[in-house]
């Protein structure tokens, strides 16, 4: 695929917009091209506002959904230390939903906006929280597996070119290095345990594997976004790229693991320095991102009612600071990026 640059992909979307300032899109262009950070207060092109409040509004939606399936196991978790570790785990991810609507907010969008378009399916989340948690040892796979996949995916937008979005991701990413290496302990334990235990974290990587390696979206002759947002510096690799550097780094992994993963054909490539791996089933990722994944309907239904079942938390904080805002607005100055109290928003 021949490179393409900031200023073409920005010219090819522009298009003939009479509206637009041939030098603003040139400075806009410098300013990528130099590893310049944009800031909410900078002239962007259209399409990259509208590129970056899709991704960042399915990364916020992802960590609110990915409560879910964690969740469900807080009250089963096999002890209190267990279920501590769990439960700040949940607390973390709706942490960084919050982050990455606030983030959001700073292009023009607004939390109410984005999730209602969540809740009525125009804009979606990661397909791998459509996936249930039969067992105790999911949690240990979702840690391992799905949140080293995000660390995978996520530390390169650390250096992503919209400011706000690359500064949430910093944070994020250091509690994301701990979700993974929770899962991992977890996953370890049960495989040093009874032969139950062993076979109980075989049986969940065998099912999380393959959603995980679907987590960096289609192959890059598929990927309707991948070469805009690279050239546009919000993304800094390709789906393919980071797909591969996860399955290397996730190999010895599961050697120390003393688990397998479930690809046959994996093996090391000594002439491309990594290693091979099976054929994924794309028409499973299809499936599930158009609504037919096995907990699709449930998992949207549980946003929604939590949704609704909290409108009075919301109402009652938007009264509070209407009530109190003129005596605090002579006394104090609020703290800068601080968010509006009627943008609180509960994260079941």
């Amino acid at each position: 695929m021949a490179a393409v640059t900031a200023d073409q992909t920005t010219q090819k979307t522009l298009g003939t917009e009479d509206s637009v300032d041939a030098d603003r899109v040139a400075a806009f262009d410098a300013a990528v091209a130099a590893d310049e950070r944009i800031e909410p207060r900078d002239w962007m092109p259209d399409a990259y506002r509208a590129t970056l409040v899709r991704q960042m509004a399915q990364h916020a939606h992802s960590e609110i959904i990915g409560m879910q399936p964690e969740a469900n196991w807080i009250t089963r978790a096999p002890s209190l230390r267990r279920k501590a570790i769990l439960m700040a785990k949940v607390q973390d991810e709706a942490g960084h939903g919050l982050y990455l609507y606030s983030a959001a907010e700073t292009l023009g969008t607004s939390r109410e906006e984005l999730l209602d378009k969540l809740h009525a399916g125009r804009q979606r989340y990661s397909s791998i929280f459509n996936y249930p948690t039969l067992t105790w040892a999911d949690v240990g796979a979702i840690g391992w597996l799905v949140d080293g996949a995000a660390i995978t995916n996520q530390v390169p937008l650390c250096r992503c070119s919209y400011g706000p979005y690359a500064r949430a991701m910093v944070r994020i990413c250091k509690e994301e290095s701990f979700h993974q290496r929770q899962g991992y302990e977890l996953l370890l334990a049960l495989s040093r345990g009874t032969e139950a235990q062993h076979a109980m974290a075989q049986d969940a990587v065998n099912r999380w594997w393959w959603p995980s390696l679907m987590m960096f979206g289609p192959p890059d002759d598929a990927s309707s976004h991948s070469e805009q947002s690279m050239a546009w510096k919000i993304k800094r690799h390709s789906n393919d790229e980071l797909r591969r550097r996860f399955v290397d780094i996730c190999v010895p992994q599961a050697e120390a693991l003393g688990l397998e993963l479930p690809d046959p054909d994996i093996r090391w490539n000594e002439e491309l320095g990594r290693h091979d791996f099976g054929a994924i089933d794309w028409a499973e990722f299809q499936a599930v991102l158009k609504g037919n994944g096995p907990c699709n309907e449930q998992r949207i239904t549980q946003r929604r009612t939590a949704h609704e079942e909290g409108a009075w938390v919301r109402d009652a904080a938007a009264a509070y600071a209407a009530k109190h805002a003129p005596a605090q607005s002579s006394t104090q100055t609020p703290a800068p990026n601080s968010a509006p109290a009627h943008h609180m928003e509960e994260t079941a």
